[in-house]
């Protein structure tokens, strides 16, 4: 579709460049979504539309730290993967 995305068990969790080159999108539960977009309104919002009412996030990549993000891109992963990658990844750290 034109933009680089992030997948597991051939499932999206993550887009980079979408709608624009400053933007990305990570796919989380609706009440995942409405913690992030409060916590960090400044770098998180909902995608319009029946998509951002599903949890698709939109991520304002200047704006971005490691901290802001690392977070919501584990929980987007996480909300995708099968259960035995899901249950590997904790706060951003793969466990041995």
């Amino acid at each position: 579709m034109g933009h680089a995305d992030f997948r597991v068990g051939g499932k999206i969790f993550a887009t980079l460049g979408h709608p624009d080159g400053h933007s990305g999108m990570v796919k989380l539960q609706p009440e995942q979504q409405e913690a992030v977009v409060r916590a960090e309104p400044a770098v998180f919002s909902p995608v319009e539309g029946g998509w951002g009412r599903r949890g698709a996030t939109s991520v304002r990549l200047q704006a971005a730290t490691r901290r802001t993000l690392a977070p919501a891109l584990v929980l987007a992963y996480r909300n995708v993967a099968p259960p035995r990658l899901a249950a590997a990844v904790v706060a951003g750290k793969r466990e041995s």
